[in-house]
């Protein structure tokens, strides 16, 4: 999907408020409201929207450490990946994983609660991962920047 500058506009509000109504989205984006829940609905359809959500900080529900944690499986067949992933998806605390090019065959984004927590949580939970051979982990000392919206102004669409 090609997206125009409407789209982007759109997307740019929804981003920043995603409980808007439409009325008000089409009053600050400048069409009717018709045509705005018409290209929000394309926009969902195609996937650009993927979804809505509430952003929750993570320190109020007790997790005050990011843990960035490389793993390197022993081998990269696809049997060891579909393992490994479908394992790492059932743990709440993995907030993002990618899957990597590189020393290191996946990325990890963990929310801890402290030391102790990802002490555990290793022995417990990653060192037991399927295929795993080799675990780096890096303790995040601060947010430096952590954005909620994406870069819409630049996109290209398709």
């Amino acid at each position: 999907m090609n997206l125009d500058a409407m789209d982007r506009r759109i997307l740019a509000v929804l981003q920043t408020d995603g409980r808007i109504t439409n009325q008000e989205l089409s009053e600050r984006v400048g069409l009717s409201p018709s045509a705005c829940l018409r290209r929000v609905q394309i926009l969902e359809r195609e996937g650009v929207i993927v979804g809505y959500a509430a952003r929750v900080s993570s320190v109020a529900l007790g997790y005050g450490t990011t843990v960035v944690v490389q793993i390197t499986l022993e081998r990269q067949t696809e049997d060891y990946l579909e393992q490994f992933e479908a394992a790492i998806r059932e743990n709440p605390q993995v907030m993002e994983a990618y899957l990597m090019s590189g020393s290191a065959d996946y990325l990890l984004r963990l929310l801890v609660k402290d030391a102790a927590d990802y002490e555990r949580m290793h022995k417990e939970v990653l060192s037991k991962l399927p295929g795993v051979s080799r675990i780096q982990s890096n303790f995040a000392l601060r947010t430096i920047v952590r954005r909620p919206s994406m870069p819409v102004a630049t996109a290209t669409g398709g």
